[in-house]
């Protein structure tokens, strides 16, 4: 019942940054930094889907994704391959929950968080708001730049 939780979700939350990015009034302005706002749309897009194959492909699903951190901060794509890196990441999340039982939720996460030990479950609802805060970043800065 968690992973199909978490599934709707992931899935749900990333539509809504499809939805955004695909908002932009050009390809450009999802590029655009505003004064006193260190990333763009685009860089906040690519940081979303970037941490998710990350933490649930590599991590708990065994995949070969290799993650450019650096890259998702100060690289620049065109808007189809964001909207790509966006399905990949809820493809990486949806294979891995669907492989997770209820007991592998109650695991140690493979890596520790700032120094402590955490499970698998945990981490799932850390990763969830971490993408939602991001969302609301990206709204924002659509908002803010929008004529």
């Amino acid at each position: 019942m968690l992973a199909k939780n978490l599934s709707k979700l992931f899935s749900r939350e990333l539509e809504k940054v499809r939805e955004e990015i695909k908002a932009y009034e050009t390809e450009e302005t999802i590029w655009q930094k505003a004064e006193g706002i260190n990333n763009s749309a685009g860089n906040l897009s690519l940081h979303i889907s970037g941490n998710l194959q990350h933490f649930f492909g590599t991590m708990l699903g065994g995949t070969d994704y290799v993650r450019d951190r650096e890259f998702e901060f100060n690289g620049k794509v065109s808007l189809q391959d964001l909207l790509n890196d966006l399905d990949a990441a809820e493809k990486a999340i949806l294979d891995t929950l669907q492989k997770l039982t209820p007991e592998d939720f109650e695991k140690e996460f493979p890596m520790k968080f700032h120094g402590e030990t955490i499970t698998t479950h945990w981490f799932a609802l850390h990763l969830y708001g971490h993408m939602t805060y991001h969302l609301g970043q990206i709204n924002y800065h659509r908002r803010l730049l929008s004529k």
